[in-house]
Order: C-alpha cells, then structure tokens, then sequence
C-alpha cells in the first residue's frame, strides 16, 4: 500500500509550480531552497512519479505533475481560503485595494466600489483607468478588470467571471441598402466590419455553434477601436457591421438608427472578468469585492445604464 500523500509536500510542490522555480516558491514559504527540493522529491518517491522536468533555465510539469497540480490546488486554495476566513471571521475588512479597469468600465462599476468602500471603511482603494489588461497585474495591482469575448487563452492569471453580457450584430440602414442583409456569418468575410485593437488581439469575429463552441470569422476592417462608444458611433455612420453589447444598443435600434441583423450563429457574450495574480492567494478583500460587483450584477444580462464597455467590438 501507498504511503498517505503529505499535504504539505504537494503544497511546496504546487509553490514550485507557481513561481516556476525552487528558489521563488523557498522565498515565497519562508524556507531553505533544499528543503523545497527534498520535499519535491519525497513527494516523487510517494507517488513514484516523476513531477517535473528540471533544466538550468526551465522547470516543466510532466503530465503526472500537470495532473497533480490541476487537482490539488483548488483544494489548497480552499483550505487556504477556510483557515483565512476562519481566522479573521470576527476582524472587519482593512487594508489597501489596489486595482484598475478600462476607461468605460467606471459607467457600470463606480457605484458599486463606491458601496464596497463605504460598507468597508477600513478599505484603502486605488482605482486607475491608465493601466489595463493582465499585464497590469505585474504592477504591483491587485485586481484587474477586463472585458473579454471567446475562449479565454492560458494565462500565469487567475479570471473570475463577474457578468455576461448578450451581445447582437447590428449595422445602419444606409449601409445594408448598400451591402444587402447577410444571413450567415461567413457573408461577413466580403462586408466591412468594426474591430477592436485589443480584446481580440486581432483575431477574427467570433460565434458560438449550436453546442456553444467558438466559431472565429475572419472579417475585413478599416475601423479599429478599443471602445464600444466609438464602434456604435461608427456602426451609426455606416462604416460597417459590428458586435456590440446588445443593452446599450436599444436607443439606437428603437430610433431606427441601427438595426440587429440576424445571423445563422449567435455573437459571442461579452464577459466581465475579474483578473488577480497566479503567484498569490486572493485577498479578503479582492474576493469580498468580486463578490459584491457579481451579486449586483446577477441576472441584470449587462449594464442598467451607462454606454457599451470597452473593447466590445
């Protein structure tokens, strides 16, 4: 028979496996480096299988490894996150939040941070609208917003999803009298479409198929932009089809100065993510956030006010 795993070994090996070095995970625990690498090993021997791949500049999961991890670290983030909620269940929130969000996102979240702070006022917030995306996450920010359409690719981060918003095609009159009105997605290719610089990193428009899987479409575009304002704006004038959030359309469609244009698939949702850092443990205070911004946004499918987000297009 096996001998029983050693819960704090795979836990030294998951902090390998996060910092990506046994130097990084021995200043992360508070520990020697050899003890970390005698505790990877022993955990090794247990399971007789080899965890990682170790080379002078990089340090691979083997599938065994890959396995372990992807299973045993939700379980040591719970347990983490029980015996910090167990411990500071009488202790009131405190401290500093920092974090950042597209220039937009203030319209649909600045009421709800400003209700966050004010049932916490113990909280410090640092909010900025400069800094944005995953990478901000390297900057010492606690929690980063983003909006986001598709399948998330892999990331060193942590996403939570907070809301999906539905999302419609939609184009003017004066420019279907000109292209006519496409009835499948692959139609498209040949029609001029609004694209965003970022959210999509340049990728093609995407659906989702009957059993909700991701179609990509590749389309043409001489509009590009971060912001849905801007890709109304320009769907209003004309210059062509785009995805938009579909709440923030209904003035536009009601007046006539857009129309929703059927397709054979369904536009992709927009998602609004929470994003935090791989390498550490969510805070109190980041997870009471995330969860305040869900509970608020549950079942309103979007904004009750306030324009598209960005880079909905």
């Amino acid at each position: 028979m096996r001998d029983a795993l050693d819960l704090n070994t795979v836990r030294v090996y998951a902090a390998v496996v996060d910092e990506q070095s046994f130097v990084g995970a021995s200043r992360l625990l508070g520990m020697p480096s050899s003890n970390v690498s005698r505790y990877v090993a022993a955990l090794e021997r247990t399971l007789g299988v080899r965890l990682l791949e170790r080379s002078t500049r990089h340090l691979r999961m083997t599938e065994a490894g890959r396995l372990l991890y992807e299973r045993a670290k939700p379980l040591l983030d719970a347990l983490l996150s029980t015996q910090e909620a167990l411990g500071a269940a009488q202790r009131e929130l405190r401290g500093p939040l920092k974090m950042c969000m597209p220039t937009e996102a203030p319209r649909l979240l600045a009421p709800i941070l400003a209700e966050f702070c004010s049932l916490h006022p113990g909280i410090e917030l640092e909010c900025d609208t400069r800094m944005t995306g995953l990478e901000a996450l390297r900057e010492d920010v606690d929690l980063s917003i983003v909006f986001h359409r598709g399948q998330q690719e892999d990331s060193a981060f942590i996403t939570r999803e907070l809301a999906t918003l539905p999302s419609i095609v939609v184009a003017a009159p004066s420019l279907l009298a000109r292209t006519g009105l496409p009835r499948q997605v692959r139609e498209l290719k040949a029609l001029p479409c609004i694209t965003t610089l970022s959210a999509l990193k340049g990728q093609p428009w995407q659906f989702l198929d009957a059993s909700g899987r991701i179609v990509k479409v590749p389309v043409r575009s001489r509009y590009r932009v971060n912001s849905g304002e801007l890709a109304v704006a320009g769907a209003r004038q004309g210059i062509g089809f785009a995805i938009v959030a579909a709440h923030p359309c209904q003035e536009d469609l009601a007046a006539g100065r857009l129309q929703e244009v059927t397709l054979d698939l369904c536009p992709a949702p927009l998602q609004l993510l929470g994003a935090y850092s791989h390498r550490h443990s969510v805070t109190r205070r980041v997870r009471a956030l995330l969860e305040l911004i869900q509970l608020r946004l549950a079942g309103a499918g979007g904004p009750s006010t306030g324009p598209e987000p960005s880079g909905a297009v």
